[in-house]
């Protein structure tokens, strides 16, 4: 079939929003012709330079950006960002219509950004439209805002608003309404999506790993020595967790035992201070942002990934820990509720900060005492991200799903 997929993050070699892009087109065009939207400031260096020395003849590249507005790599994620972004989405319409009338396409799909409040304006065009996996939705639960200090609230204010307006943005409707597929990753963004006019939404986790980066995370076996390492590892922002991480680990009082963390942002001072507070600084070790190879020692020398984020649509980490054989503590929230199961690690009622933290410690002693755990639900990590989230299982699930919408479109159309 002929694909038309709309990634406005797109770069190989990268993780989160910029690998997804790429993953997903790859994967596509081994089994479709595809072509594929996005920005030339971002990535196209790296895209051409991997086809060059990798070559996809299917895989085709389309670059454009405003043409008022073409460096759009020095935006970070501020709302400029967000802007260029929705501009860009009117701008990919017209460039997508364009070449559905020479190319003739079967479906087109928005990949990235992963965002449900922005519209995706390729879906007003007469060809089976899949919207996603889009994210977002998801919050910080209220009650635990009372650790937030006044720059986190206000942040999580501004989310919040920012959200509001794109659930209320006619386009985005227009986009919902257009959909042949709408596809979420959490139950919090399918809610919304369901509030917004969606008539059916898919859960699926838009994430996924290498076959060498599998192969790569199965070379760390589960240390058998002590002291017995939690881990988390991730920018260390308030809507993190980390913080209620410290707090649990204080609480589950083990003598033999320590809390690593890895990453740098914003809360640092803050955890450290916590840390001392909770009498555990000299148990809780704060190593700074390290690069991937070293990061990925440290995960080897640790026994459980602690993943305590309040409101994180992917949890990449999540699935990387399991495809080393960790067991997982995380919130019952967000992406890391759908990746993480009973048999794999625990997940941890969100409703009373106090509880949380109890429930939590709980799950850290019982790991921490029972070897025989750790290794069992280890092995079931490993086997759910071999059999669910590599690239290679999605590319053959959105070929089922290409060939199940196309089909359907063709039915309908039928007289």
């Amino acid at each position: 079939m002929k694909i038309l997929i709309s990634a406005y993050s797109c770069e190989p070699g990268r993780g989160s929003e910029r690998g997804v892009g790429w993953n997903v087109a790859r994967e596509v065009a081994k089994r479709h012709e595809v072509w594929v939207l996005t920005r030339p400031d971002e990535s196209k260096e790296a895209i051409e330079a991997e086809l060059a020395e990798n070559p996809v003849p299917n895989l085709h590249f389309v670059y454009f950006t405003l043409p008022f507005w073409q460096d759009s790599m020095k935006l970070g994620q501020s709302g400029a960002m967000q802007i260029h972004y929705y501009l860009w989405q009117i701008q990919a319409y017209f460039v997508a219509k364009r070449l559905n009338q020479e190319i003739g396409f079967d479906v087109m799909h928005h990949v990235t950004f992963v965002k449900y409040s922005a519209p995706s304006l390729i879906s007003l065009l007469p060809v089976p439209f899949i919207w996603g996996s889009v994210g977002g939705g998801e919050s910080a639960p209220s009650k635990f805002w009372k650790d937030f200090s006044l720059r986190a609230r206000s942040y999580e204010i501004a989310r919040d608003v920012v959200r509001t307006i794109g659930q209320n943005d006619p386009l985005v409707g227009l986009t919902i309404r257009n959909c042949a597929v709408v596809r979420a990753t959490t139950d919090d963004t399918a809610e919304r999506l369901y509030k917004m006019g969606a008539k059916q939404v898919d859960i699926v986790p838009e994430v996924g790993l290498l076959d060498e980066e599998i192969e790569e995370l199965h070379q760390y076996p589960l240390p058998a020595s002590q002291p017995i390492r939690f881990i988390s590892m991730g920018r260390l922002l308030h809507w993190k967790g980390f913080h209620l991480g410290i707090r649990a680990f204080s609480a589950a009082n083990l003598s033999n035992a320590e809390y690593w963390l890895i990453g740098d942002g914003a809360e640092l001072e803050n955890l450290q201070a916590i840390a001392q507070e909770c009498g555990v600084a000299s148990q809780v070790k704060l190593w700074g942002r390290l690069p991937r190879e070293e990061t990925l020692e440290k995960l080897g020398e640790s026994h459980v990934l602690v993943h305590p984020s309040l409101h994180d649509s992917g949890g990449w980490v999540c699935i990387e820990a399991m495809a080393t054989g960790r067991p997982v503590i995380c919130l019952d929230l967000g992406g890391p509720a759908i990746q993480v199961t009973e048999d794999t690690g625990f997940k941890i009622a969100a409703q009373e900060p106090d509880k949380t933290i109890s429930d939590m410690a709980e799950a850290m002693k019982k790991l921490a005492e029972d070897p025989k755990l750790r290794v069992q639900m280890g092995q079931a990590g490993r086997q759910l991200v071999d059999e669910n989230y590599s690239w290679k299982v999605v590319g053959e699930r959105l070929d089922m799903l290409y060939q199940q919408t196309a089909k359907a479109s063709l039915s309908v159309a039928a007289p």
